[in-house]
């Protein structure tokens, strides 16, 4: 006999087609109508996820939310997932995974007393491996999804053990019926699913009209009545995704074993609706950087922890990862409301930070007489060396035909600097931008004093090449005992980029390609962008000054910007159709890493853009961060998705090049060459049916992504095992950057010791902040590159240490009692955890 759990839901989309208004209006509705199915129906049991839907309820219909919570504790009603909602499952980090499921479980266990077992994402476009740690770490011992399907992604049975990086497991179940009724037909669906697959002998079946929610109907209630009555070979049983997995739970040893991730379906959505994406790195990395300073803020007793705010932007962060607003798939009043959303987090946030760094800078000493401190907030456990870009304001603006330059200095010893351009562009002295490398102690900030001496000459006036800048009419670089790299005059692209004797980069690095594309922003039908259409190149010095905005004067394509002790900078113009380009190198004096700048001026329809890495490596493995994870990507030039960082990673050559980015998810590798995705320029919400587009003919169409972007990268070639011992934490600090602010202190409070001090290697800390419960402090801790190794966590606030060891690609958390000094382990959920 066939044993068949129905599970009744109505998928129901916060944005998609519509505005979050509108979806929470419809939430309204389906609720409402699954309650009156609940309270007359006996023995059906309604099922549904997503803790932004049930606050909506709370706040706009609080009498149905007193109904379901009735339903609830009559078990008639099931939160099933728990999580805050269903998040795109291939983008967000992994304490961002974590932040999705902290919030919803949290809010299902303080308002209806519940906890669901199973995680549940259906609609998500793909599925990160990843996930397994942080769901098994939650309390969820099993996860249900529907996409990808067979074809993209085949596997030996949709039942299964889905086995994460760290050896974590839970059962999962891939439901290929899908989620959502057609009104009227779901028996005949059932029933035509069952004669497609005979062997199944136990089965989920989700059903109920969705996407704009609706849930189940009335006929469709009936029918399947009348199916159960009628087929005595047929188990059928109104249920929930907990009770099905524990029946599965005794078919365990003979489930296959998943060791990798559920994907590709959507490839497009790595990359389209990039303005969204890249906000939602960028408040990613201010929520979990703001959450370090105010905690260390909080640890020294200087102010009260601003939970509230961080909880309210945490929420925007999570609602900005559902899985029609970050994967770039809904209409344009969807991409404005993420916007929105994003903006208001990220306010939230430059508060939290102003407010801990003059709590934390109180203690400084004044100014001496002639000097402007400038200070950096490094917010990582472990010593940081970056370039720092500061502006300031001297005292009054200069008048004079002189110019000044900047000497700087940390604890009285001068340290190399150079002025580049600010900001403004005003014809007076008016602000002063410095430019040094520091190395940053970790969790405190560093002070640094500047002073301006007039010098002769003018702001207009030519300065010689410094010491390891290469000009000449054929290349523009720099060549130091570190590195040599020089962009080509006549392209404007990378023609040399050598660290310690080894040619990374062939010629013509960072060139920016156009791909034939379409107006389909999932990309539902390919699984990879590799037809070329044209590439950017240089124009002529006019044209060049057009697009710089210079007005008449013809100006170099590619020209030296800025140069001195610390860096050299070199800017190259390039166009294409209606387009433009602005490649920006910044050269290091010391080091090898480089950073390069992407402006896009971007107004093509139907294309990709591309940024071309041809590697000089031999037989690269091509590899990516994911999700509380490393793992090889494809290297057949189908499209990949990944996060912070990239590497190409040649045994043969006992190097590794890697890329780190401040917002792009989508790449491909084919053949030695990298490409980077930048851009894409389909219309909002096109589907693909019938293999035609669904595009207007008779009018104009808007499309995505259109305008100014900027992107940035930073690429560092060296010995393998010591390029991917780092990375890790240097992709977290370019994009958890150190804060930095010119300030006159007070003198007047008194010195904080650093939060927190994490001695070892590679280890990275994922968040540091107080506890859910207001008592304690968390630290979650993250091993990046699949090797065992120990670290020395100290937190020198409370005079403690504890050596901790890690597995390879292990999350472990901790909460730190103020009270008895002591630490705990926990879960994700920062309850008390065994360990394996």
């Amino acid at each position: 006999m066939k044993r068949i759990h129905l599970v009744a839901n109505a998928h129901l989309d916060p944005v998609w087609l519509w505005e979050w208004q509108e979806g929470a209006g419809e939430a309204l509705s389906t609720f409402r109508q699954a309650a009156e199915f609940c309270e007359n129906h006996p023995g059906f049991v309604f099922c549904h996820n997503e803790a932004v839907l049930y606050e909506w309820v709370e706040e706009h219909e609080p009498a149905l939310f007193r109904r379901i919570r009735k339903l609830i504790r009559q078990k008639k009603w099931h939160v099933m997932g728990g999580w805050y909602v269903q998040p795109d499952c291939n983008m967000p980090s992994g304490e961002s995974f974590v932040r999705q499921i902290l919030l919803g479980k949290r809010y299902f266990a303080g308002k209806f007393g519940v906890e669901p077992r199973t995680a549940v994402n259906l609609d998500p476009f793909g599925h990160t491996r990843g996930l397994v740690q942080i769901v098994a770490k939650s309390g969820h011992t099993a996860y249900l999804c529907c996409r990808p399907g067979d074809k993209e992604c085949p596997l030996p049975r949709d039942e299964f053990v889905w086995v994460g990086y760290d050896g974590s497991e839970v059962l999962a179940n891939r439901a290929s019926a899908h989620y959502c009724s057609v009104g009227g037909k779901e028996r005949e669906r059932l029933e035509t699913w069952l004669a497609e697959h005979p062997e199944k002998g136990l089965v989920v079946h989700l059903w109920g009209i969705g996407n704009h929610g609706g849930g189940p109907s009335r006929k469709d209630l009936e029918d399947l009545g009348s199916l159960a009555r009628e087929r005595p070979d047929l188990d059928i049983v109104h249920s929930t995704p907990d009770a099905y997995f524990e029946e599965l739970e005794a078919d365990r040893a003979n489930l296959p074993r998943r060791e990798q991730d559920l994907n590709p379906w959507a490839v497009g959505c790595y990359t389209s609706m990039s303005r969204v994406k890249r906000g939602h790195r960028r408040l990613e990395n201010e929520l979990y950087s703001a959450e370090k300073m105010a905690v260390a803020a909080w640890m020294n007793g200087l102010i009260p922890y601003p939970a509230g705010e961080l909880k309210e932007a945490e929420k925007d962060l999570a609602f900005t990862e559902f899985h029609d607003i970050l994967p770039g798939s809904c209409i344009p009043a969807g991409e404005e409301g993420a916007v929105r959303r994003i903006g208001h987090g990220l306010e939230i946030l430059s508060r939290i930070k102003a407010r801990a760094f003059f709590a934390l800078a109180a203690g400084e000493p004044k100014a001496a007489p002639g000097t402007m401190p400038l200070f950096v907030h490094n917010p990582h456990p472990y010593p940081v060396r970056t370039i720092v870009e500061c502006e300031f304001e001297p005292w009054e603006p200069n008048y004079d035909k002189s110019r000044w330059a900047v000497r700087l200095s940390e604890r009285g010893k001068d340290i190399p600097c150079q002025t580049e351009k600010e900001d403004s562009n005003l014809s007076v002295e008016w602000r002063k931008k410095v430019v040094f490398e520091a190395e940053l102690p970790p969790s405190r900030l560093s002070r640094f004093d500047a002073r301006l001496e007039p010098v002769k000459g003018t702001l207009a006036d030519a300065k010689p090449a410094t010491v390891g800048t290469v000009v000449s009419p054929e290349r523009i670089g720099v060549e130091t005992a570190d590195l040599a790299a020089a962009v080509n005059s006549r392209t404007g692209l990378l023609d040399t980029y050598r660290v310690g004797g080894v040619e990374f980069l062939e010629p013509g690095a960072f060139a920016p390609l156009v791909i034939a594309d379409n107006a389909d922003p999932w990309g539902m039908k390919v699984r990879g962008f590799r037809s070329l259409e044209g590439r950017f190149a240089l124009p002529g010095p006019a044209e060049a000054a057009r697009v710089s905005g210079l007005g008449g004067e013809p100006l170099p394509p590619v020209r030296l910007v800025e140069d001195g002790p610390v860096r050299a900078v070199v800017e190259a113009v390039l166009r294409f159709g209606d387009s433009a380009v602005i490649l920006t190198y910044k050269l290091p004096k010391r080091g090898a890493g480089i950073e390069v700048e992407v402006r896009v001026l971007w107004n093509e329809k139907d294309k990709m853009l591309k940024l071309s890495l041809p590697s000089k490596l031999s037989a690269p493995r091509f590899m990516g961060q994911v999700a509380f994870g490393a793992d090889e990507l494809p290297m057949n030039g189908d499209e990949a998705v990944s996060q912070k960082w990239l590497a190409l990673v040649s045994e043969a050559d006992g190097a590794a090049l890697t890329v780190v980015n401040d917002g792009v998810y989508g790449s491909d590798f084919r053949d030695g060459e990298l490409r980077l995705s930048l851009l894409r320029s389909p219309a909002y919400a096109a589907d693909t049916w019938e293999n035609k587009l669904a595009v207007a003919r008779d009018r104009f169409v808007p499309r995505q992504d259109q305008g100014e972007r900027l992107f940035r990268f930073w690429v560092h070639g060296g010995p393998l095992e010591e390029r991917m011992e780092r990375i890790g934490r240097e992709a977290q600090v370019r994009n958890e950057r150190p804060y930095a602010l010119a300030y006159g202190p007070p003198g007047t409070g008194r010195k904080p010791k650093p939060a927190l001090v994490l001695d070892g290697l590679a280890v990275e800390c994922s968040a540091l902040k107080r506890s859910e419960d207001g008592r304690d402090v968390v630290v979650r801790l993250f091993e990046p590159t699949g090797r065992d190794r120990a670290v020395t966590l100290r937190l020198p606030v409370f005079g403690v240490k504890k050596k901790i060891r890690m597995r390879g690609f292990e999350v472990r958390t901790f909460r730190f009692d103020r009270r008895s000094k002591r630490f705990v382990e926990t879960d994700l959920l920062e309850r008390r955890a065994g360990r394996r």
